[in-house]
């Protein structure tokens, strides 16, 4: 559906903060389903938790917002440009149930509930097989970087 090649035309992110490899889905308007792959060669790993690599819940919430970016880009019919960025607006409801380790193919779901004013509501789950990893509520919004 979108490969990294797209994805990086339309998320800033780069290594090593680029967390979607491939859309799997998109619905305009509606739904992605996107798939990060887990790697021992990311740098969180050296140090949580070096017996026993496990990646980062704040990191799993992010890979949630990079999908929810493509999925409000989609739904707008806009491609960002470099004066335009997309930020996290608030967290509510989130809930860890599963490490995500090393080999692990994170699977990202992320539903538009609403778009008012600007802001972006999103039902948004991670999956690793059939096992939710981590699920939330997320806000964002667009703005564009004031010029100095």
């Amino acid at each position: 559906m979108m490969d990294i090649h797209q994805i990086l035309k339309q998320l800033p992110h780069r290594y090593p903060i680029l967390l979607v490899d491939r859309v799997l889905e998109l619905e305009k308007g509606v739904r992605i389903k996107a798939l990060k792959n887990v790697s021992i060669n990311e740098p969180h790993f050296l140090g949580h938790f070096p017996h026993r690599p496990v990646m980062p819940g704040v990191l799993m919430l992010e890979a949630l917002a990079q999908a929810a970016a493509l999925l409000a880009f989609d739904t707008l019919g806009e491609t960002p440009d470099d004066q335009t960025v997309y930020y996290f607006a608030g967290i509510d409801g989130a809930r860890f149930k599963r490490p995500v380790e090393p080999g692990d193919q994170l699977i990202l779901e992320v539903e538009l509930d609403r778009m008012k004013a600007g802001i972006f509501k999103f039902k948004a789950r991670a999956k690793v097989g059939e096992e939710i990893a981590t699920e939330a509520e997320l806000m964002c919004t667009m703005r564009k970087i004031p010029q100095a």
